[in-house]
């Protein structure tokens, strides 16, 4: 018989009811009734093409083929049992790898990952860049942030307000400074960057050294703002913004739902 095609249910049913010698009491256990036990039965001993209990004065007793079976299936539920602790063991772990990019890594994530573990010192992070793409599976990771209209296939929360911010150094040149993703359009001028750099992050470290002006993510200035290092010039409203985002199996994992909760206050 093929492995897929083992009639699993039915034998749990069995070995409840080979158990209690009863399958009155074997449905009590399995929450059904006696008449789906004893279809449940009936349909085994089809498949198996044997006779697993007989009817006595006494009450019901095992065949000799039904009690032959018995120690490897019991053997082959406990071997389930520990395979199933074994993938959940997983729920309790404190190690999670997270996808972010560089620069929201360097100026936000990283910040809050430190308060976080401050509130459990068995926590352990792995932080992958996400500027080559986006693979749960191949990467391990159990969260991701993304900048995006929203989260696409995945599971998601945003983090954070969306939109951008124009930031500058109080005395520093008003020219515009690129990096790849900012914002364009009728709200930007249309000016050729006086410095381009890799990324929004090293957008706004070039504006605090009065390079020019950049305009990047509100969450990624906060807090370059905040300590006086920047000046705000200005605002373009969007649709994008941060959103912490992973599959439905991750998501559904205690420990992801922590950190999420940790990233969201």
């Amino acid at each position: 018989m093929k492995r897929t095609h083992l009639p699993l249910n039915g034998l749990r049913v069995f070995d409840a009811a080979a158990r209690h010698l009863s399958f009155t009491r074997a449905a009590d256990e399995l929450a059904v009734t006696p008449a789906a036990v004893g279809q449940q039965i009936r349909a085994l001993e089809d498949t198996l093409g044997v006779v697993l209990f007989r009817r006595t004065p006494k009450g019901l007793e095992l065949t000799p083929e039904g009690e032959g079976g018995l120690v490897e299936l019991r053997r082959g539920f406990l071997n389930f049992e520990e395979a199933v602790r074994a993938m959940q063991s997983g729920q309790s772990s404190k190690s999670l790898a997270i996808a972010a990019p560089r620069d929201l890594s360097a100026k936000w994530l990283a910040g809050r990952l430190a308060a976080y573990r401050k509130t459990d010192a068995e926590l352990r992070f792995a932080l992958v860049a996400t500027d080559a793409g986006l693979d749960f599976t191949e990467a391990n990771l159990d969260l991701a942030i993304c900048f995006d209209s929203g989260p696409g296939a995945h599971e998601g929360v945003a983090v954070g307000p969306r939109g951008f911010v124009v930031v500058g150094a109080a005395d520093g040149d008003a020219g515009p400074i690129g990096w790849p993703g900012a914002p364009g359009g009728d709200d930007v001028p249309a000016l050729t960057p006086a410095l381009m750099v890799a990324d929004a992050g090293l957008a706004i470290d070039a504006a605090t050294l009065g390079l020019g002006r950049a305009t990047v993510p509100v969450m990624l200035a906060a807090g370059d703002i905040a300590a006086g290092r920047v000046v705000e010039y200005g605002t373009v409203e969007s649709a994008l913004g941060y959103w912490l985002v992973a599959p439905l199996p991750q998501w559904r994992q205690k420990k992801v739902k922590g950190l999420v909760e940790a990233l969201t206050v």
